[in-house]
């Protein structure tokens, strides 16, 4: 029963983390101002979705971009 507690807290952080991985839709501008750009379908490889830049299209950015 003592290790209901820490079971808690750590489903509490795997929640909190699995918020911030969500996609934000917003336009092919704004994903260009986040020093991406926008790919139909999904990413290059070694390239990260940061965005959405409409229904269809991931704002793809490297992730060594600062």
């Amino acid at each position: 029963m003592r290790i209901l507690p820490f079971l808690y807290a750590l489903l509490l952080l795997m929640l909190q983390g699995a918020a911030g991985k969500t996609l934000s839709r917003g336009s092919p501008q704004d994903c260009e101002r986040r020093g991406g750009f926008c790919s139909h379908g999904s990413c290059p490889p070694g390239i990260g979705r940061v965005g959405l830049c409409s229904v269809h299209e991931f704002c793809c950015r490297s992730r060594w971009y600062p």
